[in-house]
């Protein structure tokens, strides 16, 4: 699954076109790498997302096609 995808479905980014322009920008690393919006994700990847000033550091569970809102955050565990 693309990495834009997941960080919809995961809910980490609200919307699919603003996680691409994210990674467009270089503010999206797996495992210490910037990647591109088509980085196909794996289980066990360690994505960093920067927000800003913040940045969100989580570790890929599971891949899921969708999910409910509830379900949403089984599919990775945050390490910050």
């Amino acid at each position: 699954m693309r990495i834009d995808k997941f960080l919809k479905v995961s809910r980490l980014v609200k919307r699919r076109p603003i996680a691409k322009e994210m990674a467009d920008q270089g503010r999206i690393k797996v495992n210490d790498h910037v990647v591109k919006s088509s980085y196909d994700v794996k289980i066990g990847d360690i994505i960093e997302v920067g927000y800003g000033s913040k940045e969100v550091k989580a570790k890929v569970c599971a891949i899921k096609e969708t999910t409910k809102k509830a379900e949403a955050s089984e599919l990775y565990e945050l390490l910050n």
